[in-house]
């Protein structure tokens, strides 16, 4: 009989540190996007060039994303985490200090590369360090508010520094949160010696994955920009094509594959890959589609508009941590999660009702609390099921699979979505030519806009519908309140994940 791990006497101190580090890499995108056109004017950057201060992270990030949890497992998750803060630190002092647009370009691409190392380590240090089945649903809990809130939390930091201080701080205040974790991960956070990782690193695989990721994310950034038939944009999206499907064929035949496929293969696992980058496909667009509205529409600040998503915040935490954390060791996983998700869309239908002239109060506020509840809810047992089973070794890239998820559904989203309101308010336009002169400019445009904006909500709504039947049709797994042995006959005799469903 296997021996179990035993828990870490420091692994809630620990747990600190660690949720620093992911609430730094989930907030840096919103900071630097409020931040945005304050370094466009500082530093001359052209409207067309200003995408790559997000397209640049986005693609190092989504696309090294597998390759930094392979490296987690071959180096030790606590190296990589270390490595991955120091690095990230450094990326985002070189950005905050450019002088030109190359410089803050660079820096943002070196941002995503250690992102891509610091994310799934982040995630895979919680599912070796908590062995108790509940101690493992409360971190998990803890670890899905803050990677669900940390977009919205990024909209007020980004908003008072800017306001306040200058750009540069959104990308300088990394530097204090990297130093505080990783001076408390050197103290606190202690790795169990078992599951390390030995095989050689493959390669081909590295190139395939990160090649077919970069193409697909540069793809939906080029999408939003250029246009769904553009050539470049089908290009990017065949290659990547290509490029993942030999990917597959690769993995499926070395002897040390960076993403073995039966991490993607377990029914539950691939259920929360899916329905995660579903459900951040709609997250995304939401963010994006009411900053717009509230700074375009109702006039607020981007500090005000920073502090009108708090409702949101605070129903993920609550979901997350007195929703989720507290039923998962009761009921199955997919009675958190559809219901969650279906409960997120409720409040897409009523954001759906916004107008030019709507009162946060009654339409703003009950929508965005009920998506905070609902992703709450949903979002806790979804990380803590994604190390579901794994053995030891595989720890660090079954977690860079959620990150991946979320990272290529984020660029998904943002590019579908804003394709699809673009193009709805040119009908709007057209269809309403005619009553122009009867109202105001400003106004005419406040509607056009409001009214691309809703069909993006509802097409938002319509995808958190399809990933609550996903959530209930593929994870199947059952309440369990002990550790487990990871999956496979041939997994080792001493080596223990502990899980909370199987």
């Amino acid at each position: 009989m296997p021996e179990t791990l035993q828990p870490d006497p420091k692994r809630w101190t620990a747990l600190i540190f660690i949720a620093i580090a992911q609430l730094m890499v989930v907030l840096d995108a919103t900071v630097v996007n409020i931040a945005l056109p304050s370094a466009q004017t500082a530093l001359h950057i052209s409207d067309s060039n200003k995408q790559w201060v997000v397209t640049a992270y986005t693609l190092s990030f989504g696309g090294l994303l597998l390759f930094g949890g392979r490296i987690s497992d071959l180096w030790g998750r606590k190296n990589a985490f270390i490595i991955g803060l120091v690095g990230f630190a450094g990326a985002s002092a070189l950005g905050g200090a450019a002088a030109n647009e190359a410089m803050l370009f660079g820096a943002r691409a070196l941002q995503g590369i250690f992102g891509a190392l610091l994310a799934p380590a982040a995630l895979s240090l919680l599912a070796v360090m908590f062995v108790d089945a509940k101690e493992r649903a409360k971190a998990f809990g803890i670890y899905g508010a803050i990677a669900g809130a940390g977009a919205a939390v990024g909209l007020i930091l980004g908003g008072v520094l800017t306001q306040y201080l200058n750009w540069r701080w959104a990308l300088f205040v990394n530097i204090a949160f990297a130093a505080i974790a990783a001076l408390g991960a050197l103290a606190y956070i202690h790795e169990p010696a078992q599951g390390r990782n030995r095989d050689r690193l493959d390669i081909p695989g590295v190139l395939l994955a990160s090649g077919g990721l970069v193409a697909l994310v540069y793809g939906f950034s080029l999408a939003s920009t250029d246009g769904w038939k553009d050539a470049k944009t089908l290009g990017l999206f065949v290659a990547s094509a290509l490029l993942l499907v030999a990917f597959v064929f690769v993995e499926g035949r070395v002897k040390a594959p960076l993403l073995p496929l039966r991490v993607v293969t377990e029914r539950n696992r691939g259920g929360i890959y899916l329905g995660l980058g579903l459900a951040v496909i709609a997250m995304f667009g939401l963010f994006l589609f009411l900053t717009f509205y509230l700074q375009r529409v109702m006039g607020y600040s981007a500090l005000k508009s920073g502090f009108a998503f708090l409702p949101m915040v605070a129903g993920m935490i609550v979901g997350s941590t007195q929703i989720g954390a507290r039923l998962m060791l009761r009921v199955r996983p997919r009675y958190l999660m559809a219901p969650g998700f279906l409960v997120a869309s409720l409040g897409m239908l009523i954001l759906a009702q916004i107008k030019v002239d709507s009162s946060y109060a009654t339409v703003l506020l009950p929508g965005l609390v009920l998506m905070g509840l609902g992703m709450g809810t949903a979002f806790m047992p979804a990380m803590s099921l994604a190390t579901h089973g794994v053995r030891p070794e595989d720890a660090g890239v079954a977690s860079a699979m959620v990150n991946t998820s979320q990272q290529v559904g984020g660029s998904i989203g943002t590019a579908l979505l804003n394709t699809l309101a673009a193009s709805a308010t040119t009908s709007w336009v057209h269809v309403h030519e005619k009553t122009k002169a009867d109202l105001t400019n400003k106004l005419f445009v406040a509607q056009s806009s409001v009214h691309g904006y809703v069909v993006a909500i509802w097409w938002g709504m319509g995808i958190l519908l399809l990933s609550s039947v996903l959530a209930f049709v593929f994870v199947n797994a059952e309440v369990q309140n002990h550790a487990e042995r990871p999956e496979g006959d041939d997994a080792a005799a001493d080596a223990v994940v502990p899980v909370i469903a199987h």
